[in-house]
């Protein structure tokens, strides 16, 4: 069960992506359900009387990786709705398009920078229609989970 968990790394490739959307709405759900709980003084914002909280989650970091540009669509409105509510940075979105060359490539070079001066001016990714840059290629794992980890045991795992 996620809910129990401080932070949750969820990866998504193609359409397999569809279950970990799901786990991302209900993180934001929850994160507004929270929000409204504590606004409303029913829960006093880290109270040490609160032993057992509804949830659990400080953290989500999502990665989709797909090979279509097209397929950033599909879930273009949870995305949009992400980077809207998720006022505290609890979840971080990661969109990642493995048909274009990898960022640094001169061949990518046009579109990277394209896409960089439209989401300056205008806000919105030119490749997924949301606020979420699109990365292009496929992410590194290692710099992603030194980025995410932070635990000891996951520290002397990236170092061996």
């Amino acid at each position: 069960d996620y809910k129990k968990y401080d932070v949750l790394l969820l990866v998504g490739l193609g359409i397999g992506a569809t279950p970990l959307i799901s786990i991302v709405k209900d993180v934001l759900n929850n994160i507004k359900q929270q929000r409204e709980m504590e606004e409303s003084g029913l829960v006093e914002s880290g109270a040490k009387g609160n032993r057992r909280k509804p949830f659990a989650t400080r953290r989500a970091y999502f990665y989709w990786v797909t090979r279509e540009e097209g397929s950033f669509e599909w879930f273009r409105g949870v995305m949009n709705e992400v980077a809207e509510n998720n006022l505290d940075g609890v979840i971080e979105l990661h969109n990642y398009c493995t048909s274009v060359y990898e960022e640094g490539d001169a061949r990518s070079a046009l579109i990277a920078m394209l896409q960089s001066l439209h989401h300056a001016k205008n806000g919105v990714d030119i490749v997924s229609g949301t606020r979420i840059r699109t990365h292009f290629a496929r992410p590194n794992w290692r710099n992603v989970l030194k980025h995410e980890c932070s635990t000891a045991a996951c520290k002397e795992w990236l170092e061996s």
